[in-house]
């Protein structure tokens, strides 16, 4: 099997070694292997699920949600559908604060479009007086 580095997989995920070390801290990378010097060793196993820790992370969901998904990972097939009913409301919470966020990035354009304008109006107005 094929191993990484704490320091290969936090540049593989642009993410600081601190956070590795966090998320194993906090149960959310458990079972990590250690190398005879103590060094943390990444399989292909520990990547794919810190690319799932970090997914779910991305997309707000709350570090003690994610330490429940992982314990079910943990657990085995026995916890296949507890998961798939988590990342289905997941999903729904998602959707939804995207549907929030894009909304309010409208309303933001809509600010922007308006002062574009305004500055536009503005600098032909001022083009339009006669200097003394």
């Amino acid at each position: 099997m094929k191993y990484c580095s704490i320091s290969e997989a936090s540049a593989k995920f642009n993410i600081p070694e601190s956070t590795l070390r966090y998320y194993e801290k906090k149960g959310l990378l458990p079972l990590i292997e250690r190398d005879e010097a103590g060094r943390r060793l990444f399989s292909e196993d520990q990547i794919a699920l810190l690319q799932t820790v970090l997914y779910l992370k991305n997309t707000h969901m709350p570090i003690s949600h994610i330490k429940q998904y992982i314990e079910w990972v943990v657990e085995g097939d026995d916890t296949i559908e507890l998961r798939l009913e988590m990342l289905k409301k997941h999903k729904q919470a998602v959707l939804a604060e995207i549907a929030l966020m894009s909304g309010s990035l409208k309303g933001i354009d809509e600010k922007i479009a308006r002062y574009i304008k305004r500055t536009q109006e503005r600098k032909e107005k001022n083009n339009g007086k006669e200097e003394l």
